[in-house]
């Protein structure tokens, strides 16, 4: 019930995360990495043979990066969407938002929850 009601919150405010494409040095290896928040925050995710997408990394400023464990991959669909939405020039931040917060969601008994908070990168935290 929480998670509906803060998606539905998340739609009203439309939150503007202002994710964008990035590259990492070859210390940081992934497959697609993405900034927001003015590059406030990175993460880094890969792909499985599958194409499933998985979080590996998410660095916060003033928090360091967290390194994921107990990976979890997003859906077949979600992976495909973040891959069509990857291949694009210029990113529907509503839709990757959307996935990104998913990502977050699966995963958030693996990141820093202060740091998520912080940043309103939590959909609890609306």
């Amino acid at each position: 019930m929480k998670f509906i009601v803060a998606l539905t919150t998340f739609k009203k405010m439309k939150r503007r995360f202002g994710f964008f494409k990035t590259t990492m040095p070859d210390s940081r290896k992934a497959d697609f990495h993405l900034g927001c928040l003015e590059g406030s925050v990175f993460l880094d995710f890969n792909v499985t043979s599958e194409k499933r997408i998985y979080l590996i990394r998410i660095s916060f400023d003033g928090y360091g990066c967290c390194t994921i464990e107990n990976i979890k991959h997003l859906s077949q669909q979600s992976s495909a969407d973040f891959i069509e939405e990857f291949a694009k020039e210029n990113l529907d931040q509503e839709r990757i938002s959307k996935i990104i917060l998913e990502v977050i969601k699966m995963n958030s008994d693996n990141i820093w929850q202060e740091a998520l908070e912080e940043y309103k990168l939590s959909i609890l935290s609306y």
